[in-house]
Order: C-alpha cells, then sequence, then structure tokens
C-alpha cells in the first residue's frame, strides 16, 4: 500500500483528521481545485470535478480549518452569545432556541454567562471579536467600555429581550416589554382590580422598565391615583430574593391589595414564598401575574398569570436580525398572556 493511501486509510479510520491534500488526492484534483470548490469560488470545473470533490470530502469527513477560513472571509461561522444569567430558565430556554437555530445554518455558537458583570461581559467580547465572529447576540447587556467599542464597530449585532442599555436604536429582537405592561395592566383592570402591590428588581434600562412603564400608564389612563400601585423591591440581583423581600416589605403596609404583579415570573415566586412565610394562604385571596412563563408553570405554578413569547421562536427572529439584508431596527415577537387564575373582583 502506498504512502498516500495509507493517509487516505488513516483519515478515514478517525487516526487524524483529513487534509485538504488527501482530499485532493482521493478525488484525482489539484489542492486549488479542492480549494475553490469548498468555498464556493467559482472556477472552471465541470459538475462532474465537483462531484468528486464533495464526494471526497464526505468519505474522509474533511472540516476546513476554522481559523483559516475566518483569515480568509475576515469572519469565522462562530455566533457569539451573551447571556447575562443563565441561572434564569428564560434566558437559557432563549440561548437554547438561538443554539439550534445557529446550527441549521451551519454555523456555530460560543456562549458565555456575564452574571451580570462588565468586567466579565467586556472579557468575552474582546476575545470574541479577536476570533472574526459572525455576529453577536446580547441577552441582557450591561453598560461597559467593550460593549461601546462594540456599537461603534461594523460587525453584526443584535439585543435580545433586553434593550441596548445604552443606545434605544440598536438592533433588537423580543418581546415589546412596553405593550406586554400595557396588556397586563388592561387585563387585570378589566376584571376590575384598582390596587395592586407592583414588584420590580433593577429599572437601570432592563426590559422591566419598560414593563413598569407600560403598567403606569395604563393605570393612569384608567384614572387611578399613583399610589394605587404600591412600588416594592430589593437591592439584589437574585430575583427569588427581591420578590421575597419587597413581598415582605408589602405586608408591612396595611390593607395590602390582593393584586400582585411582578415584572418577572421569578420575583412572582419569591412573593409567593413570603407569603407561606407569614403564615397567609397563597394563592388563596392573592392574584399573581407575572412575564416570561417559566417552562414549569403549568406544572408547579397554576396560580401565576403570564405574559410572554414562546422561546422557541426567538432562534429564527436573531437570525433574521443577524442577516444584513433582513435585519431592522426592532423584530418584536408576538406575546400572548397565560391567565390561570385571575377571577373578577
Amino acid at each position: 500500500m502506498s504512502s498516500s493511501d495509507n493517509s487516505d486509510a488513516g483519515a478515514k479510520t478517525g487516526a487524524g483528521p483529513a487534509s485538504l491534500r488527501q482530499v485532493a488526492r482521493h478525488a484525482g484534483v489539484s489542492v486549488a481545485t479542492v480549494s475553490r470548490v469548498i468555498n464556493g469560488i467559482p472556477n472552471k470545473a465541470s459538475p462532474e470535478t465537483v462531484k468528486r470533490v464533495r464526494a471526497a470530502v464526505a468519505a474522509l469527513n474533511y472540516r476546513p480549518a476554522g481559523a483559516a477560513q475566518a483569515l480568509r472571509r475576515r469572519e469565522s461561522r462562530i455566533v457569539a452569545v451573551l447571556a447575562a444569567s443563565l441561572i434564569n430558565p428564560v434566558m437559557a430556554a432563549i440561548t437554547a432556541s438561538i443554539g439550534q437555530a445557529t446550527r441549521e445554518r451551519g454555523l456555530v455558537m460560543a456562549l458565555s454567562d456575564t452574571h451580570e458583570q462588565a468586567d466579565v461581559q467586556d472579557e468575552f467580547l474582546a476575545e470574541m471579536r479577536a476570533q472574526s465572529v459572525r455576529g453577536f447576540v446580547l441577552l441582557g447587556a450591561v453598560d461597559s467600555p467593550e460593549l461601546e467599542r462594540l456599537r461603534q464597530a461594523d460587525i453584526a449585532k443584535v439585543f435580545v429581550n433586553r434593550p441596548d442599555p445604552g443606545d434605544v436604536t440598536s438592533c433588537y429582537a423580543g418581546m415589546d416589554n412596553l405593550q406586554a405592561g400595557r396588556d397586563v395592566a388592561r387585563a387585570v383592570l378589566k376584571r376590575g382590580y384598582r390596587r395592586a402591590v407592583l414588584l420590580h428588581g433593577s429599572l437601570d434600562r432592563t426590559a422591566a422598565t419598560l414593563r413598569f412603564q407600560g403598567i403606569r400608564e395604563e393605570f393612569s389612563a384608567a384614572g387611578l391615583p399613583q399610589d394605587a400601585l404600591i412600588l416594592a423591591t430589593a437591592p439584589d440581583t437574585n430575583l427569588l430574593e427581591v420578590g421575597r423581600s419587597g413581598m415582605r416589605q408589602a405586608l408591612a403596609q396595611a390593607d395590602t391589595p390582593c393584586l400582585v404583579l411582578c415584572l418577572s415570573d421569578t420575583l412572582a415566586y419569591g412573593a409567593f414564598r413570603a407569603l407561606n412565610e407569614a403564615g397567609l394562604e397563597a394563592p388563596g385571596r392573592f392574584v399573581f401575574f407575572g412575564f416570561d412563563d417559566l417552562i414549569f408553570n403549568a406544572w408547579v405554578a397554576p396560580w401565576l398569570n403570564s405574559a410572554f413569547v414562546p422561546a422557541e421562536r426567538y432562534g429564527a427572529a436573531v437570525m433574521s436580525q443577524l442577516d444584513p439584508q433582513t435585519a431592522k431596527a426592532a423584530f418584536f415577537l408576538p406575546h400572548q398572556l397565560s391567565i390561570r387564575h385571575l377571577p373578577n373582583v
């Protein structure tokens, strides 16, 4: 057996990755021809030659070197996805949808959990830019120096479910949080509720900021005074603890409303815990409305109403926003209201 035969056999039996030269030998063509076929560069190769090259690529399980392709094309197959907190079930579900969408398009997802920390975010952004990634998906970004540099760069980027904290005109995909807040308020006002506890976490240019604004606008439009909404929060990034502490604040007041509006479902879980710890019947006399409809709500939280966008819809929307030919300023995915327990009063 010749040395070239040994090389091809080794590639096919998993002794090591096949090389461009081995593919050329297998197909009986030059290395240059293989390169042009693989990279889709127009050439004079016959359809039969193209077919042989592709058959050789499949037979030897050849994969082009990503770094070399990135240098030639000035971009790679990598889509960099930044998530603020993967412990959040909503972010994890959205990320899974984006991962599936990238695979369907022959791309690879690189993922980092920044834990809402600017320095961690900047490290990831800088490294991914050095890798000439295809684009950036920012699921819960915070302001940082590297994010500002990314805004100025000529590279595809989309902010998902939380708008760009420093530029409201940046490319966006996700829920129309302002409208969702209005729709939640309309739903409870229609059923006769006129007062509510409004639990929130950070309102520093987050999705919650717009949800908060939408709810307040509708309560005001209904002619209700500003104190019809009892605001409650706590200085913590763990939304379970924020909901728990915020609900305790509300219970300390006289005549606590029975309606509890939470700007995320995670806050609602914390509030529910606070009620149980206080020996109060929950859901009993309390009615809860949240946002995002966590995947397990239908199983363990029949008391929780929620406004949401199905997570599986995010992947295609994000890919559309990363494509310069289809991107637009905002891609609002239609939201729904999941009504489980919202009696009239």
